[in-house]
């Protein structure tokens, strides 16, 4: 939901500035003047290929409310008829494809993680679509006819979401997905009166390939708006954790395991984490930002806590940050730490790493404890044939702890 300041004096353009929100943008200083002038719809699209959205889509939702915030209205595009297809960009292979039972009921779960970031209330109140209302009912032939002679496959072949595909093989089918997306904002523009598409910096082939279709049916105004990617220090994807990817929901990534991944954050990596994914004006980012050495902490705190507040409320922030301060401190308490049932507390050391995420192999598990990476109750395991018994057990639970920084309980 939104927080903070009314931004509606404002311009988008301004506000996206500042936080440096902005990756690529086409007639930008058209885009400028139009958004001084005009509130517009905004759209962005998610396809629901899973049943929770996960930290990818974290910035363009900030986007959108800040879109909102300053007046714009927010159109949220759950992709129920392009999820059939599944968007190439950034794969190596083709997605799996969805039933309609699993698409459905993903769009149901997307809506409800979105509300987070938009309200669905008040003058410019968000909107939800589904492009399987328009897409899944087009006569194929027809709409090859109308808009395919828009699109150059020499130009589509050189697009960025495709080239990853091409040495193991970009199928046809896949390769309309470029077209299905032009067409949503051409249908968007067309009905709801929606001149800007926004997304991550990974879309931008396909973005501007609905501008520039739009732009050709109608000559007139048309925008997308790419956001950058959160990358940490090395120029990787953030938001990968032990267990696989960072999820928004937390059945799927708990609100503890969430709020120690920003706590953990390098140094280098505390300004774009509070200016991309917090609401903290500008002034205060760039302060925290500039702190030095143990000092730095403070700041990637208030990071965890901001952001995990956003996602998951603020009861759950306050019980994650507990749990922190339990572990790190010795003060507090442990029940908010993640937690892994066992049937019997005579379990193998590597079988618990593994039942417990920690590592994904059992190959992994005796890696890390031949390494010195595994402790049980803060005393490390140096044999990988080590067994758990009674006396490992206090009030019922063990402490597994992998390096400083990954904690986990194992409760009988």
């Amino acid at each position: 939901m939104l927080q903070n300041e009314d931004l509606d004096n404002l311009s988008i353009y301004d506000v996206l500035k500042d936080r440096d929100l902005i990756k690529q943008i086409p007639f930008e200083e058209e885009f400028k003047e139009m958004v001084k002038k005009e509130k517009t719809k905004v759209y962005l699209g998610i396809d629901p290929t899973a049943d929770s959205i996960h930290i990818g889509h974290f910035i363009p939702l900030m986007m959108m409310s800040y879109f909102q915030k300053c007046g714009h209205t927010p159109i949220i595009l759950v992709g129920g008829g392009t999820a059939f297809i599944g968007d190439p960009s950034g794969k190596t292979d083709m997605r799996k494809m969805l039933t309609h039972e699993e698409i459905s009921k993903n769009v149901d779960n997307i809506i409800k993680q979105v509300s987070k970031f938009i309200s669905f209330e008040g003058d410019n109140a968000a909107i939800i679509v589904n492009n399987g209302d328009w897409i899944l009912d087009l006569n194929y032939m027809d709409f090859i006819r109308t808009y395919g002679v828009h699109f150059n496959v020499n130009r589509m072949l050189d697009a960025e979401c495709f080239k990853q595909r091409m040495e193991k093989g970009l199928t046809f089918f896949e390769l309309n997905y470029m077209l299905m997306q032009s067409y949503d904002f051409l249908h968007l523009f067309e009905e709801k009166g929606c001149k800007v598409q926004i997304g991550g910096d990974d879309q931008w082939s396909n973005m501007l390939a609905g501008v520039d279709l739009i732009r050709k049916i109608h000559q007139n105004g048309s925008f997308c708006v790419t956001c950058p990617l959160l990358l940490n220090a090395e120029g990787k994807k953030m938001g990968k954790t032990v267990s696989g990817a960072l999820w928004l929901d937390a059945n799927k990534t708990s609100p503890y395991e969430f709020y120690q991944y920003w706590r953990n954050i390098g140094d280098a990596e505390v300004y774009d984490v509070l200016r991309m994914l917090t609401y903290l004006p500008m002034e205060e980012v760039r302060r925290l930002a500039s702190l030095k050495d143990e000092k730095i902490n403070e700041a990637k705190k208030i990071a965890a806590f901001e952001i995990t507040k956003l996602i998951h409320g603020e009861n759950e922030a306050i019980k994650a940050e507990e749990a922190a301060k339990a572990l790190f401190n010795g003060n507090g308490s442990t029940e908010n730490m993640p937690t892994t049932k066992i049937d019997s507390k005579n379990i193998s050391i590597v079988d618990a790493i593994v039942l417990t995420g920690i590592a994904p192999s059992k190959g992994q598990a005796r890696t890390l404890i031949a390494q010195g990476g595994i402790s049980l109750n803060d005393n490390k395991i140096e044999d990988v044939n080590y067994f758990l018994t009674d006396t490992d057990f206090t009030d019922g639970y063990a402490i597994l702890k992998k390096g400083k920084k990954v904690f986990h309980k194992l409760e009988v």
